[in-house]
């Protein structure tokens, strides 16, 4: 059964499988909640569950019982968010929102960013895994642009100056070097332009942040951008062979690993 004692509000929207803490303090301040049919935008605000009637944006918020925990394997040209305003397709089409109520997803890949995309109702969880205490690692696959090597490797595995400031040490993996497959524009620029690169190099980049578009940045920062973009792990689990555009819900071990990795109560 879930806790019933009076609780701040934001946590009883992670609670109910709204969004994050995080998410959820927006939500509220933003002026979005309501409890009572009065709108409520203070964080300190606290919610009897049993007795007070909460709703976001209209619709009635309900703790949760027993929570879902899937992985995507999102494919590139999804928007990652529930919703759009401007139509555009987005994450939740892939998902089954008929079949399990109150998924969200735990942080964002970007548009043309595909892989590992963790979808829950537990917002205690995913706010867990989403604090820069929890230290999670995630794994990316990056085609660099050129010839990537040694220096910029050992950069990104110092830390780099970002605009939002220095990042944390990557582990960074060298991988293969292949030619890329040029355009007929693309074959011209070479030919014009010494600085246009034939080459792209595959590294495998660990990190445990997850600032906005925080990779990309990173190898452009060192004169590397990225081409292709995919996630293969986020803290124990991996992608594996799940097809793209396709999703299954996580074992119980792994939602066992998922937990002690952000140092949650198992």
């Amino acid at each position: 059964m879930p806790d019933l004692t009076p609780m701040r509000l934001h946590k009883f929207l992670a609670r109910a499988g709204v969004a994050s803490r995080r998410a959820a303090e927006s939500l509220i301040s933003s002026g979005h909640v309501k409890v009572n049919q009065q709108v409520v935008t203070s964080l300190g605000y606290k919610v009897d569950p049993g007795t007070d009637e909460v709703r976001v944006d209209g619709r009635l918020v309900e703790l949760i019982l027993i929570h879902s925990y899937i992985m995507l394997n999102k494919p590139a040209g999804y928007l990652t968010t529930m919703d759009d305003p401007q139509g555009r397709l987005t994450v939740r089409e892939l998902i089954p929102q008929d079949e399990v109520k109150g998924l969200f997803p735990v942080g964002r890949l970007d548009l043309d960013t595909h892989g590992l995309l963790l979808f829950m109702t537990d917002g205690e969880l995913a706010n867990c895994l989403l604090h820069p205490r929890g230290q999670v690692k995630k794994r990316y696959r990056v085609v660099a642009d050129g010839l990537f090597g040694e220096k910029p490797a050992a950069a990104l595995r110092s830390g780099v100056e970002l605009s939002d400031g220095i990042t944390l040490p990557a582990e960074i993996e060298i991988g293969e070097v292949s030619e890329k497959q040029l355009s007929p524009r693309q074959k011209l620029r070479l030919a014009e332009d010494k600085g246009f690169s034939k080459w792209q190099t595959e590294v495998f980049c660990t990190i445990t942040e997850g600032r906005k578009r925080q990779v990309k940045r990173m190898f452009m920062h060192v004169g590397h951008p990225v081409l292709e973009l995919s996630r293969e792990a986020f803290g124990p689990l991996v992608i594996g062979d799940l097809p793209l555009g396709s999703w299954r819900y996580l074992t119980d071990e792994e939602l066992e690993a998922l937990k002690r990795d952000c140092g949650y109560p198992v």
